[in-house]
């Protein structure tokens, strides 16, 4: 690979004699890959950082220039068997797409193979020795093997390679005691057929992998659906910009092409494509999915703007002063990064499960074939009754004790209204003991509304209703909501930054400011300086309103906040919204830890500094300055309103205006998780009772099978009492006094 390409054009320097290089690596199948390619790369001479992100297979690596070189450090990854390559976004969606299109074929001759050696197994397993001849009996276990050794050669090659990379790596992954299983079932079934033998085993290999390819190609769909869901952050930056000329003309560009300097024009309903300051113009700016506040803030000559922003009310004229990977999107998008790249050393249970079952198990059968060949048994006897210890240890058990929790748990949410985008998601959301809140559509609805909508006459309410609908400005947007299908005035007139006006029933309708409609005092009685508020005022004629517009909590906040904080976990705020809107909602839902005005690297901060105490922390937030968050957070949730490039960072989705869902999926989670374990220990338990009997050769291979394929359906019984996504799980554990952090925004 590294004769492909000019690696010199992907290498990044930097000022202190370093030089960084980001590669994707094909093959990677486990978190435990993460540790093997980190910890290899690092005993390279010179290399002084390696840190590979799990969900998009990228890997950063920085080296002291002149010690060694990205050529070296393809090479050692070669030797540790991982392709490599320099990252480039639509070279990786274009592997992934390749691998889940083989996944698919794998799927495919697995199943159609089983469903055939099954049809030929059934008559041998039910027919009597009276009714078959041995020759019809070894003509099917022929016509099976047949079937199944190429169908398994082809099928499983995704648990082969992995397996074969981390046995190379000294690691034992999941894919490991898979693996062996398959291909020790199917060379006893290969012999027994050759020794004219009853019975053979080549159904039980073929549903093994099966199973375990529809949970590989759904973990790879979900991770495909995540990074083109990440992808999207572009559409907020806006794909074009109209740059002035010197002279005075617009010409149309590419956002990417503007440069800190240009000057920009943005019209009405565009979004800013680049950070800058405000050179000419008046208008209001949505930074609802920037920076989490959620009033239009007003922006005048002089004011600095952020990419991403929407424009409403009249044209700006702004000077670039940040581009091209350097504005404020792009900022979150490298704070993202690096939280991922974090979080991706998580290990699954499974794999853990795996590093210490999995060798005691191999052990057992090589230390059982050579006690029996000690005492004097022949090679194929010892061999057998090595072959019935590794398949009645059930590595089908182990391997789909927790897939299968994990399968049946993804459909009780998916009921509930809750998506998974990650495999991993249930174990990690069961550990989170700390719950941090973003305000601004996720406590809140994302959508502003009329508060005092009831108090005002209804014919003056119809009346501006109809009048915002000409508007595209949030405040009229949130009026215009009220209206029952009615149509927009014609005629109607907007003055930027001030309202709308027209002519209603032959006397002039206003709608705006309460200065456009004369109507300060009215206003100011109705809340015009509530901190959580906005006022937009109608007249018409010589009657007045003054319409109340904020976003409302969700209808459940109050009730499910006070739940969680009973069963123990520890809640916080944290947004980029005002102080004192922050501090109104933190305190109708009597959350005392909160934190307003924050940054994106602000609640990075905050959550680190709450991980370095020993929470697990669940982040649950909707907009774009969330992201950087989400991803440093343990586990994360948005709802379905979020930004793409929100929900892409996210674990879990939910639907809905409500907030339970967040509680379900908790409660969901933690009985899923100790289903998991429960599966786990009766894969323990039965071992402790079935090994023994194994070893002492009072079981045969098809007493194993049997019990292989009984221990099998056990895991999965008991994996379908997680269906109830309302059941409870055991509480993170009430907090002792005094643990609650103060009622502050100053907390860390």
């Amino acid at each position: 690979m590294a004769d492909t390409f000019d690696l010199s054009h992907f290498v990044m320097p930097a000022e202190d004699q370093t030089a960084r290089i980001d590669l994707a690596i094909e093959g990677i199948d486990c978190a435990a890959c993460i540790d093997d390619i980190e910890g290899g790369l690092r005993r390279l001479a010179g290399v002084e950082r390696a840190r590979l992100n799990f969900s998009n297979r990228r890997l950063s690596v920085t080296w002291r220039e002149g010690e060694t070189g990205p050529a070296e450090i393809i090479a050692v990854l070669a030797r540790m068997g991982y392709r490599a390559h320099p990252f480039r976004a639509r070279d990786i969606e274009d592997e992934a797409s390749r691998q889940t299109r083989h996944l698919m074929k794998c799927l495919a001759v697995a199943g159609f193979a089983a469903m055939n050696v099954m049809l030929l197994s059934v008559p041998v397993w039910l027919g009597r020795s009276d009714d078959m001849t041995p020759e019809t009996r070894d003509f099917f276990h022929w016509l099976s093997a047949l079937i199944a050794l190429p169908a398994a050669a082809y099928a499983g090659q995704p648990f082969f390679a992995s397996a074969l990379r981390g046995l190379r790596a000294r690691s034992m992954n999941m894919d490991v005691p898979i693996s062996l299983g398959v291909i020790l079932a199917l060379g006893m079934s290969l012999v027994e057929t050759i020794n004219h033998a009853d019975h053979a085993y080549f159904d039980s290999a073929l549903m093994l992998l099966f199973f375990l390819l529809c949970g590989r190609y759904l973990d790879h769909a979900m991770r495909r659906r995540m990074r083109m869901a990440a992808g999207n952050i572009a559409a907020l930056k806006g794909e074009m910009a109209h740059r002035l000329s010197d002279d005075g003309t617009i010409v149309t560009i590419n956002a990417e092409a503007v440069r800190p300097g240009d000057l920009i024009l943005v019209q009405p309903g565009e979004r800013l494509p680049a950070d800058g300051e405000v050179l000419s113009g008046r208008s209001d700016v949505d930074e609802g999915l920037i920076t989490g506040e959620t009033a239009p803030r007003p922006v005048l000559p002089g004011t600095t703007v952020y990419a991403g922003s929407l424009n409403y009310g009249g044209a700006l004229t702004i000077r670039a002063g940040a581009a091209g990977g350097g504005m404020l999107i792009d900022e979150a998008e490298r704070l993202v990064a690096a939280a991922s790249e974090a979080k991706s050393k998580y290990v699954r249970l499974a794999d853990r499960a795996a590093r210490l079952y999995a060798p005691v198990v191999h052990v057992t059968a090589a230390l059982t074939a050579i006690g029996w060949l000690a005492a004097g048994a022949s090679v194929h006897d010892a061999v057998v009754t090595a072959i019935a210890v590794l398949i009645i240890t059930c590595p089908c058990a182990l391997a789909l004790a927790v897939p299968a929790v994990q399968v049946v748990a993804s459909g009780a949410l998916f009921k509930a209204g809750v998506f998974l985008n990650s495999g991993d998601a249930i174990e990690r959301l069961a550990g989170a003991d700390t719950l941090v809140f973003d305000k601004t559509g996720t406590l809140t609805l994302p959508q502003h509304r009329v508060a005092n909508a009831a108090a005002i006459p209804a014919d003056l309410l119809s009346m501006a209703s109809r009048l915002a609908l000409s508007s595209s400005h949030p405040l009229a947007m949130a009026v215009a909501g009220e209206t029952l299908g009615q149509a927009p005035y014609s005629g109607v007139e907007e003055e930027p930054g001030q309202g709308l006006s027209a002519i209603v029933d032959g006397i002039e309708a206003r709608l705006g400011s309460p200065a456009f409609c004369a109507a300060e005092a009215l206003a100011r009685d109705a809340g015009f300086d509530a901190p959580d508020a906005s006022v937009i005022c109608f007249r018409h004629g010589a009657r007045n309103a003054a319409l109340i517009v904020r976003q409302g909590l969700r209808s459940d906040a109050a009730e499910t906040t006070r739940g969680l904080a009973e069963a123990g976990y520890e809640l916080h705020i944290l947004s980029g919204d005002r102080r004192a809107a922050v501090a109104g909602v933190a305190n109708a839902l009597g959350i005392g830890a909160w934190r307003a005005s924050c940054k994106p690297a602000d609640k990075i901060a905050y959550i680190e500094a709450l991980k370095a105490g020993g929470r697990k922390i669940l982040m649950i937030g909707d907009g774009l300055n969330d992201a950087p968050a989400l991803a440093a957070a343990d586990v994360s949730i948005s709802p379905v309103t979020a930004a793409d490039f929100a929900q892409a960072q996210a674990d879990l989705v939910f639907l809905g205006e409500r907030l339970a869902p967040v509680a379900t999926a908790l409660a969901a989670a933690r009985r899923a998780h100790a289903l998991m374990r429960q599966n786990l220990w009766l894969a323990v338990i039965y071992n402790c009772i079935a090994v023994p009997l194994a070893i002492a050769g009072f079981v045969t291979p098809l007493i194993a099978a049997a019990s292989m394929s009984a221990s099998s359906v056990l895991v999965t019984l008991n994996a379908l009492r997680a269906y109830d996504a309302r059941a409870r799980g055991a509480a993170p554990g009430k907090q002792a006094p005094g643990t609650v952090l103060e009622p502050s925004a100053e907390t860390p």
